[in-house]
């Protein structure tokens, strides 16, 4: 009786182990392609499941030929869940036989939505960090469909998270509903994944979250974090995602004295009209924000100020956009990321009055975009006749021998090279505005 039992246990455990064998060489050259709309903690939570994926076997490939598509979605606003519905019907028809799964924030918030445009498979923010998991127990029969040489996956700049989560109850803000739990990557596990990046060749690590400036982790706040990633790895470019005007400190400030940090800073502003800010339920003054800037700019030579500007929130009359408009030729921004306001369910300025028409939107919408493509002009024209770093991405057109790549004040830079620059940090002298940025010569 004990010698069957024996060998049904073992003959149990040798099926066992064929099975799993069976599907880890089937996974060997699945195809996965990773597709990502919205913010930069979309874009590391994506690459960090491209990783995922590689490491489990899986071909991460960049175009619309996989075995499954994996869409990474968002919805801060009503365009950006249009835009999530008709990439997974384009994916659909592209490429029938893949499995279409979708992710992120608008799939948390509306996931039948997403069914109903021809997902197979949608999985919230709370599921993510298991979605190898899931892929492989719902797709395990996926038949494969060709090889594809090398992972897809870059190796320049690399979106470490951090952070998730908010609940400053923003009142046009629909990500406390769909990020929910609050929560910060110990130091400890934020450095190993810098170093991890090091070891892969990625020259720029940003880091990034729902809000790092609230990063808390162990007794260590933001700037400790940033001060042990430097001091504990080899990292040659450091980059913070986006920060809130109150969380500028001269202590933070002082960091900038290592040259690894990039001299960039994304300073939420939402509005340049003090009484909008307040409808807002942003907790900070346009006073307090003059003064941020101008400590970050004391400090931090040649340094590039981003903003995001939404025009058309509820009540905003055109006094008050003027006054904003006006605030943001004060200050001056490097580039500005506009946008319109846009209802989101559940949030407390979709019931507000004073609904802005579409029409004047799109008008306020067109007079900002002018606005920062003129700032952002006259910043990197600034730098024309000056030699700068220059960490390049990519050949502009393969064999063209144009490459494109960005200081660490994130100014564009296109240059001629003989050889491949690709990934590397290399200076040119800039000398003249070119497209969307600056024109370089002299690569050695």
């Amino acid at each position: 009786m004990h010698i069957r039992l024996y060998i049904l246990v073992c003959l149990t455990l040798w099926v066992g182990a064929n099975i799993i064998a069976s599907v880890m060489e089937m996974q060997d050259g699945l195809r996965v392609a990773i597709y990502t709309l919205g913010c930069k903690l979309n874009q590391a939570e994506s690459e960090q499941l491209a990783h995922q994926f590689a490491d489990a076997g899986y071909r991460v490939v960049d175009g619309d030929v996989a075995d499954i598509c994996v869409l990474n979605t968002c919805t801060v606003t009503h365009m950006a869940d249009r835009k999530s519905r008709h990439l997974v019907r384009l994916l659909r028809k592209r490429n029938p036989a893949a499995q279409v799964i979708v992710t992120g924030c608008y799939a948390e918030r509306a996931a039948e939505e997403l069914a109903s445009a021809g997902a197979d498979l949608v999985i919230g923010n709370e599921q993510k960090a298991y979605l190898l998991e899931l892929v492989r127990e719902r797709f395990a029969s996926v038949c494969m469909s060709g090889r594809h040489n090398g992972n897809g996956l870059g190796r320049i700049r690399s979106f470490v998270k951090i952070q998730d989560g908010c609940k400053d109850g923003c009142a046009y803000c629909v990500v406390p509903s769909v990020r929910r739990r609050e929560y910060c990557v110990p130091v400890e596990g934020v450095i190993e994944t810098v170093k991890e990046r090091c070891a892969a060749g990625y020259k720029e690590v940003i880091l990034t979250g729902t809000k790092i400036g609230s990063y808390h982790s162990s007794g260590a706040d933001l700037r400790e974090l940033v001060r042990r990633i430097l001091g504990g790895t080899d990292i040659q470019r450091l980059h913070l995602s986006s920060l809130q005007p109150q969380e500028i400190s001269p202590r933070l400030l002082k960091l900038w004295q290592d040259k690894r940090l990039c001299r960039h800073f994304h300073l939420a502003l939402q509005s340049g009209c003090d009484s909008v800010l307040e409808r807002m339920r942003r907790r900070y003054t346009l006073q307090g924000y003059r003064e941020a800037v101008a400590a970050i700019r004391e400090v931090v030579p040649e340094v590039a100020i981003t903003t995001d500007v939404m025009v058309g929130f509820p009540g905003e009359s055109d006094g008050e956009f003027v006054g904003g408009y006006r605030f943001c030729q004060e200050i001056g921004f490097a580039n500005m990321h506009v946008f319109v306001y846009s209802p989101r369910p559940g949030t407390v300025a979709a019931k507000m009055q004073g609904q802005i028409d579409s029409r004047v939107k799109k008008e306020r919408s067109l007079k900002m975009l002018e606005l920062a493509r003129r700032s952002a002009q006259q910043f990197a024209g600034r730098f024309v006749g000056c030699e700068m770093a220059v960490l390049w991405e990519n050949e502009v057109t393969p064999g063209s021998g144009v490459y494109s790549g960005l200081t660490d004040n994130y100014i564009r830079v296109f240059a001629r090279s003989q050889k491949p620059v690709v990934n590397q940090i290399v200076p040119v002298r800039l000398v003249k505005m070119y497209e969307d940025g600056l024109w370089g010569e002299g690569i050695e």
